[in-house]
């Protein structure tokens, strides 16, 4: 745990993390599930259908699973391969991780 978490640091540090030549697109459209979480508010607010706020609520549950998926295969291709090409401990750590993530994915 401790060295995943110097690991990530020193990735930071770096600025090698494998979505950030899409860091852009990722902000707009985490801007995006910003505001429909906003107009979930204001139809609440607003007392609408049930059916219609579920149906909102889906549309932003699926743009939030899409982001996580692509940062997922973002992971994957770029630290997970560049782990497994160090080999080692690092390796297994990288590989771990990303089990996790997507198990809790998974779960979501």
């Amino acid at each position: 745990m401790v060295n995943a978490q110097l690991e990530r640091a020193a990735d930071e540090q770096a600025g090698s993390h494998g979505y950030i030549h899409r860091k852009d697109d990722y902000l707009k459209r985490l801007t995006r599930i910003e505001g429909q979480a906003r107009g979930l508010q204001r139809m609440v607010d607003e007392e609408k259908y049930c059916i219609d706020i579920l149906t909102q609520v889906s549309a932003m549950a699926k743009a939030l699973e899409s982001v996580a998926l692509d940062l997922l295969e973002e992971h994957l291709a770029h630290c997970v391969v560049e782990a497994a090409r160090a080999g080692g401990p690092e390796a297994e750590a990288k590989v771990k991780e990303a089990s996790g993530a997507i198990a809790r994915l998974v779960r979501s």
